[in-house]
């Protein structure tokens, strides 16, 4: 049943279990409500346009057409209303990350996270934050971070202009922190995160929340993953 104020979630999954399994657990949150299911990339994109839901669940591997030209469609640049998107897969590949992320993607977590944890990344996706799984986003920069290029100015300068807690946000962002986990470890409010937050990107000059990840380790302001 559909209901005030629940978040709306489309279901792009093409194993039927699997996608089952989804539709059971998300369902009986008394918060997400699923509006609609795909087994295959174009039907996700052409669901996700008839039934505007506030989430795509979005699986890379699909038949037709895969999750990431989907999430390109609904979600990429030039798109006019995009979508959020939350990729969840199986293939913890570095290149898939990089490419998901660059389609416009939310998020994305591994199947094997518990269903608490997709949960909750619904949830943090649909409150306007992104997501990455702390072991994605070592990956991400341990393989990308030359993609993705730091503002013109000289990167320590540009890290002195942040304020204290400014800077200490920007570390627990690039360690991969979601904005509640970021407010319960400083004791502060979700909406003060997303200012600071906001802040960082506009002093940084950077585009998005994975740019700051990438520019935090660059600067050395996380130690870098070991492999």
């Amino acid at each position: 049943m559909s209901g005030p104020g629940r978040i709306r979630v489309l279901v792009c999954e093409d194993q039927e279990l699997v996608r089952a399994g989804y539709v059971t657990i998300f369902g009986a949150q008394p918060d997400l409500e699923v509006v609609g299911e795909a087994a295959d990339g174009r039907a996700a994109v052409e669901a996700a346009h008839r039934l505007r839901p506030d989430v795509v669940v979005m699986d890379i591997r699909m038949p037709v057409l895969d999750g990431i030209a989907a999430t390109r469609l609904l979600a990429g640049p030039g798109v006019a209303e995009p979508v959020k998107v939350l990729v969840v897969t199986t293939f913890n590949l570095d290149e898939y990350v990089y490419e998901a992320l660059r389609a416009g993607a939310s998020g994305f977590l591994l199947k094997d996270a518990p269903p608490r944890q997709l949960v909750d990344g619904i949830r943090t996706i649909a409150a306007g934050e992104s997501l990455l799984a702390p072991a994605v986003t070592r990956q991400l920069v341990g393989r990308f971070a030359d993609r993705i290029r730091t503002p013109r100015p000289a990167a320590q300068q540009a890290v002195s202009a942040l304020a204290p807690r400014e800077l200490e946000v920007l570390r627990l962002v690039a360690e991969g922190l979601s904005n509640p986990e970021i407010a319960a470890r400083m004791v502060i409010s979700r909406e003060t995160v997303k200012t600071y937050v906001s802040r960082i990107l506009t002093k940084l000059d950077l585009r998005d929340r994975v740019q700051a990840v990438v520019f935090a380790h660059r600067v050395g302001l996380v130690a870098p993953a070991r492999e």
